[in-house]
């Protein structure tokens, strides 16, 4: 029995850590909650490489009480492109990937020209020879410079900077028929221009994509409009640019820069709601109470005109009355309602989240000169709030209006689901808090979202608030797309879509496609059903890279940033503690360092894992996690993204 199951072939992605050493998750057995993984040594690994789907069997060995199993073949490529710098040695050139994880050198040929230590884009073309084998895609530019870096972060996770050409000549002409049929197109659509309507968003914002519009009806009733550019008028099924804007997925924003899903011609021209321009919108209007009870709702295709576009932080100098402005009425109103249906969220259970986030102010070479913590301002909430009333109304109406056979009922359009949380991580999460002090009501790991919250009130104020609330939030599923829809833990929300960013997120314009078929009446064919599944899949895994590029962009600007700053002092909290080290983050620029055990030498430290903390055996010193400690940069890696920390007394 034990020769069938070491020969039993497992298929499923590989981990490799930087060493080259790979890990393989096995799936979860009933009555057994532990997820296991196989552990598979650089000499088994069969030129697999991080994220791969490989076929693997055990070995019937152990190392370290791990069990250990070897690699058969390779099932698909995660990736086949790689950032890297160029080198060149004895007549040889290659690059050094920027990711770690992969364990070889990439070589290209010889007639190659490039410059060395210039960062390239390579893609492998030969996998088997002894040494992987690529051809050169793009020269990003000198290493170490600002757009360099920048773009390699974008470009390592697989996203495009230019678009083809032939998208770009397909948006000149959209632009082109747009003004051609502009008077005939308005005839089709509910007329608002005339209502006071306004944009409010960052400071540096280049494209603006929802507007709220605000009519005061009298007795306490009040009509607001959610206005999303009508970017599905302009792309189009089966056209290029709709092509290329499924492939992009999704607008990439990195610390100085973004990467839009659309050319510029739609995102910061046609489908912008600029002030004082006629503009196409897909619209969400309410009439509502001053309570924020809506008591009817209306959804369509509307031309609109923006009267002002605000800054978060000129409309909140409004509202409070510093500021002399336009539509302060209407913005006080509009704060007092989203207050209302903000209370409303909390009280059916929705998760308080919010947690700290850094801004940078950079030169004019890209250096940040300052970091610090984005203000979260009550007009932050505001739209918030609306654009959540209206992502959760659409969701609705297209779930309820669809099949009445039960079976198909809300499979015809994308949803943003969050699944309950894994009960292995609630009970993880509950041992953490435990050693901090903190105890999280569940039962067996089940968790409701207002005993989340009841634990989230209880740590605000505390030094560990931040700490708290990041470990929370890694303990929650992930929200994802999906045509199945099964309600939103986080938001405590039963229907919950996106359909409020169309420029820069590819589910919101099939959203808006949905919709527009439900209100004239239209059906899906049956055959559409797993397509649409495929792009929630593939929109889900675009946005987790995103995620990690703007991670990435961030973590090189906080290690750039604390170049400038090596031999100063600091106060942190420690954030994590291991064999090796201390992690600390920077109160104010969240620049998170490490500390190595080695340099702490006073005494000889052990790891007590249970309660996160780091013993001396002999001075009974502690550090744990949440302690507050002062510490001196000592060094700046940028080409590694780490700061090694010290510790003072």
């Amino acid at each position: 029995m034990k020769d069938v199951e070491k020969r039993k072939a497992l298929i499923g992605p590989i981990s490799i850590n930087t060493k080259g050493v790979g890990f393989f998750d096995l799936p979860v057995q009933a009555g057994t909650p532990n997820k296991d993984s196989i552990e598979i040594q650089p000499q088994y690994i069969n030129r697999a490489f991080n994220g791969d789907i490989v076929e693997i069997s055990k070995t019937g060995k152990k190392i370290r009480n791990r069990e250990q199993g070897k690699v058969n073949k390779i099932i698909k490529r995660a990736k086949t492109e790689f950032v890297g710098v160029v080198e060149k040695h004895k007549g040889s050139t290659f690059i050094i990937p920027d990711d770690k994880r992969l364990y070889v050198d990439i070589f290209l040929p010889k007639e190659t020209k490039v410059t060395e230590g210039n960062k390239v884009l390579v893609k492998i073309v030969d996998w088997e020879s002894k040494s992987l084998q690529g051809k050169l895609i793009k020269v990003i530019g000198k290493k170490g410079e600002n757009n360099t870096e920048m773009e390699s972060i974008v470009l390592e996770k697989g996203f495009r900077i230019e678009f083809p050409i032939e998208v770009q000549n397909e948006a000149e002409k959209i632009k082109n028929e747009y003004k051609n049929n502009f008077e005939a197109e308005i005839k089709n659509r509910r007329d608002m221009r005339n209502v006071t309507t306004m944009t409010i968003d960052p400071s540096d914002a280049k494209d603006f994509d929802d507007a709220i519009s605000f009519v005061d009806l009298g007795n306490n009733k009040y009509e607001v409009g959610i206005h999303i550019a009508d970017v599905s008028y302009f792309v189009t099924p089966n056209t290029k640019l709709d092509h290329e804007s499924e492939k992009r997925g999704l607008s990439v924003y990195l610390v100085d820069r973004t990467i839009p899903m659309l050319p510029e011609i739609l995102s910061n021209d046609l489908c912008s709601l600029n002030p004082n321009e006629d503009k196409f919108t897909f619209s969400a209007v309410f009439t509502i109470t001053a309570e924020g009870n809506v008591l009817k709702e209306w959804f369509g295709r509307t031309v609109i005109q923006s009267d002002k576009r605000f800054s978060y932080e000129e409309a909140q100098e409004i509202i409070d009355g510093k500021k002399n402005g336009p539509h302060q009425t209407e913005l006080r109103k509009l704060k007092e309602i989203a207050q209302k249906l903000e209370k409303k969220k909390f009280y059916g259970g929705a998760i308080d989240f919010e947690t700290e986030e850094v801004k940078f102010e950079l030169d004019k070479n890209g250096k940040p000169i300052r970091v610090y913590k984005k203000s979260r301002l009550a007009t932050h909430k505001l739209v918030e709030e609306f654009m959540l009333l209206a992502n959760r109304a659409v969701a609705k109406f297209v779930f309820l209006s669809q099949n009445k056979d039960i079976r198909k009922k809300g499979s015809q359009s994308v949803y943003r689901i969050h699944a309950n949380p894994d009960p292995e991580r609630i009970e993880n999460l509950a041992i953490f808090l435990k050693a901090l002090g903190f105890e999280l009501k569940n039962k067996n790991g089940v968790v409701t979202s207002k005993d989340i919250n009841a634990l989230l009130k209880e740590v605000e104020g505390t030094p560990n608030e931040e700490l708290i609330k990041t470990a929370t939030i890694r303990s929650m599923a992930k929200a994802v797309y999906s045509t199945k829809n099964i309600g939103h833990f986080g938001l405590a929300f039963t229907y919950y879509t996106h359909f409020t960013s169309p420029i820069r997120r590819y589910p919101d314009l099939l959203v808006h496609r949905f919709l527009e078929r439900e209100l004239k009446g239209g059906k899906i064919e049956q055959n559409e059903y797993q397509k649409f599944e495929s792009i929630c899949l593939a929109s889900s895994e675009l946005e987790k890279k995103a995620s990690d590029a703007e991670r990435a962009s961030i973590k090189y600007k906080q290690v750039e940033y604390m170049t400038g700053h090596i031999g100063e002092e600091f106060d942190g909290i420690i954030t994590g503690v291991t064999e090796w080290g201390i992690y600390i983050e920077e109160k104010e620029t969240k620049c998170e360092g490490m500390v190595k055990i080695r340099d702490i030498d006073d005494d000889y430290y052990v790891l007590d894992e249970k309660n996160y903390t780091l013993k001396g055996e002999k001075t009974g010193r502690k550090f744990t996690l949440g302690n507050s400690v002062r510490f001196k940069v000592i060094s700046a890696d940028m080409e590694k993204r780490v700061l090694d920390y010290k510790l003072l007394d």
